[in-house]
This record gives C-alpha cells, structure tokens and sequence, in this order.
C-alpha cells in the first residue's frame, strides 16, 4: 500500500500548524511533513509541536540541513522524538540549500563528504554505539547518547543529483526525492540507490524511497503549479505536477508508486488559498482512490 502525506509549507506562519495537524490527524491522513526551510521554522521544534498536538498521524521533517546542525545535537534530538513519539517521528538530513548555507557562513567545500560523514556518525549514535571518529567535517570524541531510541529508527537522506543519490543507499535507510523527480527519475534513482547498497554491502534489505508530488486541485489550479515549477527551474516540464481533481491526482501518485515510490508526498503551491482544505482533500478525496 503507497502511504500518502501532505507538506505543511514553512510559508505559513507557524502559529497555522496546530490546525492543520490536528486536521491531519482526525482525517485520517498517513504522514504530515514539514520542512526546515531557511529562514523560515525549525525542523525540530515544528515536529515536536506537531506531534503533541496529535496522536496518530506520522511527521516526518525532509529535511535537516546537516551543515547547520552538529550530528551530535541532530543525535540527540532525534532520539528524543523517537523516545516521547514512538512509531511516529521521520526525520531526513541531507546537504541544505547551498545559498543560504552560503549566508550563514556554513557552506562545505565538500558536501558529498560533510553528507557522508554525518549519515554514518547519526545512524550509529541513534543505533545505540558510543562513536570516536575524526573526518573532515564531523569530529566526535568517545560519544554515546544517554537517551537513545529503544528500537530501531530510518535515517532518510535527500538527494538531486546521480551522486547524493547513490550515497543515499550506502548510507542512509531512505531517501527524499523533490517534487522536480518524475516516474522515470524514480526509476532511475532507485537503480543508484541500489548501486550505492550494493557497494556498502547492504543489498537486500528495505530502503525507503518518498517522493513529492506538486498537485493543486480547484481554480487555477494548473496555473498554479506550473508557476511553482517555473520557480523550481523546471517550468515547461509536462512530466511534474499535477493539477485537478482527486481522480487525476490519484493517477500521478500511481504512476510514481508504480515507478517505486513507496511513499508520495503531496506538495500544495506555495500560494495554495486553503491548506486546511488541502490537507482534508488529500486524505478524504485522494487516500481512497491510491491502492
């Protein structure tokens, strides 16, 4: 079964959440994501609120960007909200927005490498092990989280390019396509996820692949969504978006679960006039026509 979500955009002014969760919550819907936009919300802080505020509903952050953040301090509060929210925390890290790294003097001469190091030292903090290692961007010396989670949790990585794709599979437990990916591109990243598994000696096992969807529904709504992909450098494109009714929504989310998408996340626009609405037309309208 594809399990279905909705973004909260961090263009909303945080104090919208709690109404929007709750909805997400009573509706039915499977996961609720927020992002750690600059300079928007925190990741972490929203997810906690969100979490409290609901009892059902999966939240997943896509995604942390791991330049502003010491793994260490991501370990922590990660397990924190594993502890408080069993079953019910996502979290995804992965390289930020390069710009506003740029702006707040965090900007990695290597990425891939800042990326790698953070994954590998976050899964095995979170895994329980006391960790010593000394790399180019993450140092940590005899560390050991006095609260980890009490099972194990995913470490989801996003990812654009071939490169930080195919490190999603050595490295993480899934990974977080944009809403620029269509179903071919999902075809192809799942063969680069299973490139970088194969290498890391990790074939076989279960790896994660959630992909967002830009859908709009209502009036305008194609003009919307292609404004929004014009501003993601992808206007033109008749392989991305979708806009209408559920039926048709439900089509683009089949054909990005059929090209190995285990869960799409439905992205409003970043003018979308009713994200209550949104979120109720995703689990009411949408979720029962998505096998």
């Amino acid at each position: 079964m594809t399990t279905l979500g909705a973004v909260f955009r961090p263009q909303l002014a945080p104090e919208r959440l709690r109404s929007v969760a709750r909805l997400a919550d009573a509706s039915g819907l499977d996961e609720l994501w927020l992002w750690e936009d600059c300079f928007r919300e925190g990741g972490i802080s929203t997810a906690a609120a969100a979490l409290a505020w609901t009892e059902r509903v999966r939240v997943g952050v896509g995604l942390l960007p791991v330049p502003l953040r010491n793994v260490a301090v991501t370990a922590m509060e990660a397990a924190t909200l594993h502890r408080m929210f069993p079953g019910r925390a996502i979290l995804g890290v992965g390289h930020g927005v390069q710009d506003w790294m740029g702006q707040v003097g965090a900007r990695a001469e290597s990425p891939l490498t800042l990326l790698r190091e953070h994954l590998v030292a976050l899964r095995a903090l979170l895994a329980g092990e006391r960790v010593t290692t000394e790399g180019r961007y993450v140092r940590l010396d005899d560390v050991a989280l006095d609260w980890p989670p009490t099972g194990p949790v995913d470490v989801l990585a996003g990812a654009t390019g071939p490169r930080t794709v195919r490190l999603t599979g050595e490295a993480a437990d899934g990974t977080i396509l944009t809403c620029t990916t269509s179903p071919e591109e999902v075809r192809r990243a799942r063969r680069l996820i299973g490139e970088g598994r194969d290498a890391a000696g990790r074939a076989g096992g279960p790896h994660q692949v959630v992909v967002y969807l830009l859908a709009a529904t209502g009036p305008g709504a194609d003009e919307r969504v292609r404004a929004d992909l014009a501003a993601e450098g992808a206007g033109g494109r008749t392989d991305l978006g979708v806009a209408g009714d559920a039926g048709a929504v439900a089509e683009a989310v089949e054909r990005l679960a059929e090209a190995g998408a285990d869960s799409v996340v439905l992205q409003p626009t970043s003018d979308e006039p009713d994200p209550e609405g949104f979120v109720r037309f995703v689990a009411e309208e949408v979720r029962p026509l998505v096998p």
